[in-house]
């Protein structure tokens, strides 16, 4: 077990999450987009944000999906958003 598994196991242990729940991969490509995408400050606070809104059960099926989307457009949606205005 490497050192990020260890970690992930005795965060999950800490919080009551189920491991096997945690898609960690996932997780870290989304921080990986919004990294490279949109600022590096910004992927620790999504993930944060992904989470409460899973978490209060308001979060898309797809959310995860979908804000990595966001991520890797980004340049292209505020180059569009900033001709809008």
């Amino acid at each position: 077990m490497n050192v990020l598994e260890q970690w992930t196991a005795l965060v999950c242990r800490e919080l009551g999450i189920d491991p096997e729940r945690v898609d960690r991969n996932a997780v870290l490509d989304l921080t990986r987009d919004v990294a490279h995408g949109v600022a590096r400050p910004a992927a620790p606070l999504t993930a944060y944000l992904l989470g409460l809104a899973q978490g209060a059960g308001t979060a898309p099926q797809d959310a995860l999906e979908r804000l990595s989307m966001m991520a890797r457009n980004w340049e292209q949606a505020t180059t569009e958003t900033m001709k809008d205005a």
